[in-house]
């Protein structure tokens, strides 16, 4: 089992800035994608920002430019900074965890965070 703690949601004015973190414990997997969803109230889970097993970065286009994802493989963690925050950035962000037997695995066992709200104010 892997267990993801988020920390870093809140409350901000509209073009400011925050910083989500989670790291991962537990039985971790060597190959691995960890990445940032996001879901507003009366919609979808949508994909914000995602390193990929391979480790290149996907970022949705509504933050590419404000967003940063990063990552401390040491400490099984990753990162987005949030910058030029608007009022539809509002949401629960939720980290993503996909963990890989072997580099070519076609399934993953994947792992949601609890959750992180953020709200940016108008």
């Amino acid at each position: 089992q892997v267990q993801l703690v988020e920390s870093g949601g809140g409350l901000v004015q509209a073009g400011g800035s925050l910083r989500l973190s989670c790291a991962a414990s537990g039985t971790v997997f060597t190959i691995n994608a960890m990445g940032w969803y996001r879901q507003a109230p009366g919609k979808q889970r949508e994909l914000v920002a995602s390193f990929t097993r391979g480790g290149s970065i996907t970022y949705t286009e509504s933050v590419k430019d404000r967003f940063i994802i990063s990552r401390n493989n040491a400490k099984n963690t990753v990162y987005l900074q949030m910058n030029s925050l608007k009022p539809e950035d509002t949401a629960v962000y939720y980290c993503s965890y996909k963990g890989y037997l072997v580099t070519w695995a076609s399934n993953s066992y994947d792992y949601w965070g609890q959750g992180t709200q953020v709200t940016v104010s108008s």
